[in-house]
């Protein structure tokens, strides 16, 4: 009995202290419990999702003059994490006509970035005020902070959600709902617009904010099936091609980009 008790709490003690553990899961994005797992959205985009594949219609979401104002909050971050974020707003700036700023000390419309150790999450589009942008501190391109998850991140706060939640995504993909985690089946909704357009891309495999093939999973096997048999999904080493032209069009950059930011 002795011995039995004794393996109970060296269990205990083992499931507790790898709870503590840094996010280094390929799921980090999920972790955070927010809207399809790291988006913050307000109670009017909650309440009429009007999505344009997957890019708001709506042009007040989008930042004035093409210009992200930002601060990092350097509490819990290293200087080696600050320079990834830099690197990747630098890597949207570089094709596209968007301009990263830091934001004035007394600016009132910016994005946060901020280093909890609550997952990776942003609210989405341009809000009119100080908008959180959540990285949780982990080594170089693992959880929050691989390349990828960072522009995934950046995407939403330009006004981006998730491939996926596209409205066409049936002719392109197979949701698997019974290995979802219960309760989370909302992640998986898709949207109708009433105008619809692709931007001239179409349904994007590759897209840096496609969920992975086991998303919210309650088993570990997929709860996205690709109908071609070659795609692969999930990727967060950067953006795709079609992510760069569907930025490029919902801000109207018209060719200009900024190639030596």
């Amino acid at each position: 009995m002795y011995r039995y008790l004794q393996a109970i709490l060296c269990l205990s003690l083992v499931i507790f202290l790898v709870s503590g553990l840094p996010l280094t899961n390929d799921h980090a994005e999920e972790l955070s419990g927010n809207f399809e797992g790291d988006m913050v959205l307000s109670n009017e985009q909650r309440s009429s999702l009007n999505i344009n594949r997957n890019g708001l219609l709506d042009e007040k979401y989008r930042w004035p003059n093409n210009t992200v104002q930002y601060k990092i909050i350097p509490e819990n971050l290293t200087s080696e994490q600050i320079d990834y974020i830099h690197k990747a707003l630098n890597t949207i700036a570089n094709v596209s006509c968007l301009t990263f700023v830091e934001a004035a000390p007394d600016a009132t419309s910016y994005v946060r970035v901020v280093g909890d150790t609550t997952g990776c999450f942003s609210k989405v589009g341009f809000t009119g005020s100080i908008q959180d942008l959540n990285l949780a501190p982990n080594v170089l391109e693992q959880g929050c902070f691989r390349l990828g998850t960072i522009i995934n991140e950046f995407l939403h706060a330009l006004g981006f959600y998730h491939m996926q939640s596209a409205s066409d995504r049936d002719d392109y993909v197979t949701i698997v709902w019974e290995n979802i985690q219960p309760g989370r089946e909302h992640n998986f909704e898709k949207y109708a617009s009433t105008e619809i357009s692709s931007f001239d891309t179409g349904y994007d495999y590759g897209s840096v904010l496609h969920y992975p093939a086991t998303a919210f999973s309650v088993n570990e096997e997929r709860t996205i099936i690709p109908k071609d048999p070659n795609a692969t999904i999930g990727q967060r080493k950067g953006m795709s091609e079609k992510d760069i032209a569907k930025l490029n069009h919902m801000y109207k950059c018209d060719g200009s980009i900024n190639k030596n930011h």
